[in-house]
């Protein structure tokens, strides 16, 4: 396996309360790595350092082979091109319309030819399932809707990797089924790497090559989906005791 994002011994606190500690993790090439996690633990504080929208105090963090911690603002602008980012809440913006939203970042950073855009915009549409919707707003869009407009939007740009925040969150069984089979499809299909924090467990068993959880600033259980359900940790037990297979 190509370790294509490397983690090592980062600390990251707030108000003198230490959130991260020391925290080492690996991802490798085209896997899907969930993390879970209780509220306030630190997963996405964890997505934004890996992003460089926070610095870790301690610790070293590197794509393919970059040091982000260590980057210039030029250079950190370079790797995050190589990265799209899906937000719990969409945040989309209710002033564009779809198309808009999904191009934001062709027309303003990479200035892409018109032609181009609206083609790629297109495709981007077509692979969520979406096609033709370009001109509404996101005020005329279902949450699942949304959710798969900020998924287009974050592939628009043909990323590397992708990291997910909370995702299924506040949709229903069925549309957050969906939700994971277009995580599934970006892996398959497009062999793009993916880091997702979640608290639902129906999703991470759906979508994940590993899973890791992140526990009193440490990741301290990572392992496949098969050896996670025969994990007797504790916090790994109350995150799934509620789950299907486990009963």
């Amino acid at each position: 396996m190509i370790i294509m994002i490397q983690i090592e011994n980062i600390s990251k606190s707030f108000n003198n309360h230490l959130v991260l500690n020391e925290l080492s993790l690996t991802v490798n090439q085209g896997e899907t790595l969930v993390i879970i996690g209780k509220s306030g633990s630190g997963k996405s504080i964890l997505l934004k350092l890996i992003i460089g929208l926070l610095r870790p105090e301690t610790g070293n963090i590197s794509i393919e082979g970059n040091d982000i911690v260590k980057a210039g603002f030029r250079d950190l602008q370079e790797i995050r091109r190589h990265f799209g980012f899906v937000f719990q809440a969409s945040a989309l913006f209710d002033s564009m319309t779809v198309a808009e939203n999904i191009n934001l970042m062709l027309r303003k950073r990479l200035k892409w030819p018109v032609q181009k855009i609206s083609e790629r915009t297109d495709e981007c549409l077509r692979f969520v399932g979406l096609q033709g919707l370009g001109k509404k707003r996101p005020s005329e869009l279902s949450g699942g809707m949304k959710k798969r407009v900020g998924i287009a939007r974050a592939i628009a740009s043909y990323p590397h990797y992708i990291l997910f925040d909370e995702p299924t969150t506040g949709l229903d069984p069925e549309t957050a089924d969906n939700i994971n089979q277009l995580v599934l499809k970006l892996k398959n299909e497009l062999n793009v790497t993916s880091i997702v924090v979640t608290h639902d467990m129906k999703s991470a068993f759906t979508i994940a090559d590993r899973i890791s959880l992140l526990h009193n600033g440490k990741i301290v259980v990572n392992g496949k989906p098969a050896d996670i359900l025969k994990s007797e940790h504790s916090e790994i037990r109350k995150f799934i005791y509620g789950y299907s297979l486990l009963k």
